[in-house]
């Protein structure tokens, strides 16, 4: 059994694109630090400037940076988990079906249940493949949260094959014909 993972610049690319993440999220708990104790008494700690300008009342000038640092907080580790789940992405073509490992997740999806893999955003310079899935096969996550972060990065009834992956259109010819699927580009025929 072949087991296929990130090449090495799928790898690369993974964790500058993590690093960037955290660096999001770094700026962003900086910004709502600034933006929530400005104003204030340079010498006095973060919560009782905070105090301060609560008592005060805070202008549009420090609510609306504050509202989108605090998006930016809650979004960037769901990011930084998609990120993470790729860049721990093996695939293994069983008998059973397609098994799918990653940090704290391990999936098992029936041949039977593939009923389809098509390639999403064509266009991009790196574009990503999904296998489209008639159950859901997260259900097998046993860790609630690590359930909900699966389903936030790839779906309920998908699975994605990232972009990065070595000999990914291997993977992918392997698991249509396994599933039985009609070839999505059909071989051109000799005259």
């Amino acid at each position: 059994m072949k087991t296929y993972r990130l090449s090495p610049s799928g790898r690369r690319s993974a964790i500058v694109l993590l690093i960037g993440a955290l660096m999001i999220w770094v700026f962003a708990l900086w910004t709502l630090r600034i933006s929530l104790a400005t104003g204030s008494d340079p010498s006095a700690g973060f919560v009782q400037a905070l105090r301060e300008n609560l008592d005060r009342g805070l202008s549009i000038g420090q609510i609306i940076p504050a509202l989108l640092m605090v998006v930016l907080l809650a979004a960037t580790p769901l990011a930084a988990w998609s990120i993470l789940e790729e860049l721990g992405a093996q695939y293994t073509l069983t008998d059973a079906g397609l098994r799918f490992t990653s940090f704290g997740i391990a999936l098992t999806c029936p041949w039977s249940s593939v009923v389809g893999v098509r390639r999403l955003d064509d266009n991009a310079d790196e574009p990503f493949d999904e296998v489209a899935l008639n159950d859901d096969p997260s259900t097998q996550i046993h860790n609630p949260v690590v359930r909900w972060l699966h389903r936030q990065a790839c779906g309920a009834r998908r699975l994605i094959i990232y972009a990065g992956l070595a000999d990914r259109d291997d993977l992918l010819r392997e698991i249509r014909t396994r599933a039985g699927l009609h070839d999505a580009q059909p071989a051109v025929q000799q005259a």
